[in-house]
């Protein structure tokens, strides 16, 4: 309400604050008009989880997926930035019409940048789907670590397989799912999938983003469960991954 968007107003003058996050997702009107009255960048729920992501990823189709789902979320975020660029002219002298606006030119770019990234992530998920089937002629079963995200996957993945996956005590550590052959006590060998970290109300748009995990752990011969007990939202995150 207006009330109460003028006393967050007050708070961020008089605590001189540059960034707002909503835990929460805004449209693109609601955020223009928060920046508006606060004089600060807001960002919402999606933009933070995108900015996460973007640090995260490291192999190309991650990567990919991250610049993909930023450049979707831009794209109905534009404004004008610049006044002298808002109306170009079009075609000769005083006869021509009003030329593309600066915001619908960088619409355009947006466009195009987002069509040679999905050209590019058909080409790497058919890589994918030819690894997963030379795996499939391998007669390990396959077993996928999941679970809310900083549960422990990616330390429990390392300690099986004496790998040395980036395990952190933070979000989204793991980004891009890693593979690894592995001898359990009884003899057999079984193929660990390590995998993102889920997270509760995950925005629609970064579903894409979490397509190659996903891929992954519908694949696995057997999804494992990992729980951080000692977090006071255990269970809750045990009901959100299991909604996943």
């Amino acid at each position: 309400g207006k009330g109460r968007v003028e006393e967050i107003a007050g708070l961020i003058r008089a605590r001189e604050i540059g960034l707002v996050v909503m835990d929460c997702a805004l449209s693109p009107v609601q955020q223009r008009n928060l920046e508006k009255a606060w004089g600060a960048k807001v960002i919402d729920r999606t933009g933070l989880i995108l900015e996460i992501f973007g640090r995260r990823a490291s192999t190309r189709e991650g990567t990919l997926q991250v610049e993909h789902a930023h450049l979707a979320y831009q794209k109905s975020r534009l404004v004008r930035s610049w006044t002298h660029l808002e109306r170009q002219r079009g075609g000769f002298g005083f006869l021509g019409g009003p030329g593309e606006t600066q915001i619908e030119a960088d619409r355009r770019m947006i466009q195009e940048r987002m069509t040679r990234i999905e050209r590019d992530l058909d080409a790497v998920v058919r890589t994918r789907g030819l690894h997963r089937q030379s795996r499939a002629r391998v007669p390990y079963p396959i077993v996928a670590l999941v679970g809310y995200t900083n549960a422990g996957k990616s330390s429990l993945f390392n300690a099986l397989t004496r790998a040395e996956v980036t395990a952190k005590d933070m979000l989204f550590a793991t980004l891009d799912p890693t593979a690894r052959a592995t001898k359990l006590p009884h003899g057999e060998t079984v193929i660990l999938s390590d995998t993102v970290g889920f997270i509760s109300d995950l925005p629609t748009p970064l579903i894409a983003a979490f397509r190659a995990t996903l891929e992954d752990a519908i694949e696995a011969d057997v999804l494992l469960h990992v729980r951080d007990v000692s977090h006071v939202d255990s269970e809750a995150q045990a009901e959100d991954v299991g909604e996943v």
